[in-house]
């Protein structure tokens, strides 16, 4: 079970996510499945094909397992994966 205080340390790929602020307007309402995660963004497979997008500049919706749903700045996401995973918070 992923908590929400701990989102930050679990793997993203497979999860829907939604970017709901971003600072280029057309990243805005991009949703669908993580399907690849670099240090510095997030491939998005949507209906139109997959988006890379920049973590920095935006703000996601992330839906939990359980249903629950967290919002995640992306500057917090920014750096190599297998390294923020073990990261502590």
């Amino acid at each position: 079970m992923i908590a929400p205080r701990d989102v930050l340390r679990h793997e993203w790929i497979g999860r829907h996510v939604l970017v709901v602020r971003a600072k280029n307007p057309s990243l805005v309402g991009v949703e669908g499945l993580c399907v690849d995660e670099t240090k510095q963004t997030l491939r998005i497979a949507t209906a139109r094909g997959t988006k890379c997008v920049p973590k920095a500049d935006v703000c996601f919706r992330l839906s939990l397992p359980d249903g629950t749903v967290v919002e995640v700045d992306g500057a917090a996401l920014v750096g190599a994966p297998e390294r923020r995973l073990t990261l502590r918070r």
